[in-house]
């Protein structure tokens, strides 16, 4: 009689564990399954970012003899010249100039400080090329500079800028402001009181300068000009412009003039082994930068007047030559031949410029967002890893991607011939190709946006969530999309911008025709039309204003 209801009991005990244990087992494979399919689709997207560069390195198993003979003797010595002259002239004259304005900008007042402090970092709006043949057009003999020197009855010979050495002192005007914005970050994460501490020692502002805050901020300054060097490597259109052969400019002859593809993916190969070179110096300096944290001190240093003036000056001087004289010079040529230039042929070339950036950048939001969600989910060192192969496409320039891309899909192509299953190329000629070679280059500079965003979104508030709503779609649209709206906003303008300003990739893998404001630059620039680049340009410049202001806004917040 006792033991019947123990038994009874126990069995429904027994029951219930058994049932507990059924869900647990549930819950844990349905945990599992999911985890696998996530870390499977952001293998697949690094994978896919990885081919255009795995099909370039592979591209040494077919040696090409004769080409590579000519290459040798009359190409690869001026090429290797020509990108160490380049590199040298970019990573002093940026380095100097992106300190110095970062320094007198972020620690003393004078005339116009406020204003420079922003106006500094707007020639990120101008493209290199752009600067290039402004630069060229303005200093040419029949340039409005020598123009107006000769209407003065001055006599005056202006040497040649279309060479490497001219070449360079534009790319350092381009580039600077990548040193400019971290430099100054740094700068002002250092604050006024650890200078004030350097002058308690008995050191002169220029001895702090040296041995303080230099050194302090070495890592963020040499990060800054590690970017510009990645950036003069990736440049097409202004060396083009400058006539200076590179890696880039060798890369596109040996396509569109030997017709080797193969040739062209070698060059690419030897691009990509200078290029990582670099990348391994930036993740070194990186890790050694860590994070500043900006004190935001309104109290600057005290100069005599003469040196205020000289501070306005030098950020004068640098403004107008890298932004001011050149959009000046844009809405002048744009005025005067707007009614010989703007025809029909611009709806095209409007067109096909926001249809690919549009496409693009709608794709790479999206990836981006995945991304970072199965980042967010499982943050372990194999996630890790494929996020960093998966955002890989931006540290390598656009003429390898898209001689990585071509190949492959010309290759798809001719299997499709072979099989019959059609009778010629229909993707090599498509805009699928520029689609996938833009979203590899600009994968990351959607991700970093949202990433950063997601970051915002804390574990207690995700766990709110989950006990608002068992609905994953409720929760997604009413916590997580609102978090992460700013980003993604953030995201679909910056990549926006960099697919309407790229230059080779759009270039290489267009079909015959099909123009885009980037191509007419080209091709205007290519017959020293400088007056009619002039349109394509300065619509390009305008849209590339939109990072900047959000990288202004940016550095408001932090502040």
């Amino acid at each position: 009689m006792i033991t019947t209801p123990d038994a009874s009991v126990s069995q429904s005990d027994t029951v219930d564990g058994d049932m507990s244990d059924g869900h647990l087992a549930v819950s844990q494979d349905h945990t599992l399954r999911k985890r696998i399919l996530s870390k499977s689709v952001l293998g697949l997207i690094s994978l896919f970012m990885l081919v255009p560069i795995l099909i370039v390195l592979l591209s040494w198993t077919q040696p090409v003899a004769d080409i590579w003979t000519h290459m040798r003797e009359y190409v690869l010595p001026q090429v290797l010249k020509n990108t160490a002259i380049l590199l040298m002239m970019v990573t002093v004259i940026s380095g100097i100039v992106g300190t110095a304005l970062a320094w007198v900008t972020s620690m003393y007042r004078f005339p116009g400080q406020r204003f420079f402090s922003w106006a500094l970092m707007l020639p990120l709006a101008i493209p290199a090329y752009v600067l290039a043949f402004v630069t060229v057009g303005i200093v040419d003999f029949s340039g409005p500079l020598q123009t107006a020197l000769r209407d003065l009855g001055i006599s005056m010979a202006i040497p040649s800028v279309r060479n490497v050495w001219g070449a360079g002192l534009v790319l350092s005007l381009a580039f600077y402001p990548y040193v400019y914005l971290l430099a100054r970050q740094a700068f002002l994460s250092q604050g006024r009181r650890a200078i004030e501490a350097g002058q308690m020692l008995g050191l002169s502002r220029r001895r702090v300068f040296f041995r303080l805050a230099l050194p302090q901020a070495l890592p963020w300054i040499i990060g800054g000009l590690l970017l510009a060097s990645m950036e003069t490597l990736a440049d097409f259109g202004a060396v083009s412009v400058f006539n200076v052969d590179t890696f880039t400019t060798a890369i596109y002859k040996a396509w569109f003039g030997f017709f080797s593809l193969t040739t062209a993916a070698q060059l690419a190969a030897l691009l990509i082994g200078v290029v990582f070179v670099v990348v391994l110096f930036e993740q070194y300096w990186q890790a050694k930068r860590g994070t500043a944290v900006t004190q935001g001190s309104s109290h600057r240093f005290e100069a005599s007047k003469p040196a205020k003036w000289g501070m306005a000056l030098l950020c004068t001087l640098v403004f107008a030559l890298a932004f001011l004289i050149p959009f000046l010079q844009l809405i002048y040529w744009t005025a005067a031949n707007f009614r010989q230039d703007f025809d029909a042929r611009y709806i095209d070339f409007v067109t096909n410029s926001l249809m690919i950036a549009s496409m693009t950048t709608m794709f790479i939001a999206f990836l981006a967002i995945v991304i970072a969600w199965i980042k967010r989910q499982y943050p372990d060192k194999t996630t890790k890893l494929m996020t960093t192969l998966a955002n890989l496409g931006y540290v390598v320039p656009g003429t390898v991607l898209a001689v990585g891309i071509f190949i492959p899909i010309a290759w798809l192509d001719n299997q499709m011939i072979a099989f019959g299953i059609t009778s010629q190329q229909i993707l090599s000629g498509s805009v699928i190709v520029m689609l996938l070679a833009l979203s590899t280059r600009f994968m990351t500079v959607s991700f970093q946006p949202v990433d950063r965003q997601l970051q915002r979104l804390t574990v207690n508030q995700e766990a709110a969530a989950k006990l608002l709503s068992d609905s994953a779609y409720q929760r997604w649209r009413q916590v997580m999309l609102p978090v992460l709206s700013p980003g993604v906003l953030t995201a679909l303008l910056m990549g926006f911008v960099e697919v309407m300003k790229e230059m080779p990739i759009t270039l290489m893998t267009r079909r015959q025709g099909w123009d885009t404001l980037a191509v007419r630059v080209f091709e205007m620039t290519s017959e020293g039309m400088w007056g009619r680049a002039a349109l394509p340009s300065l619509l390009i410049v305008l849209v590339g204003l939109l990072p900047v202001w959000i990288l202004l806004r940016q550095s408001d917040k932090q502040g």
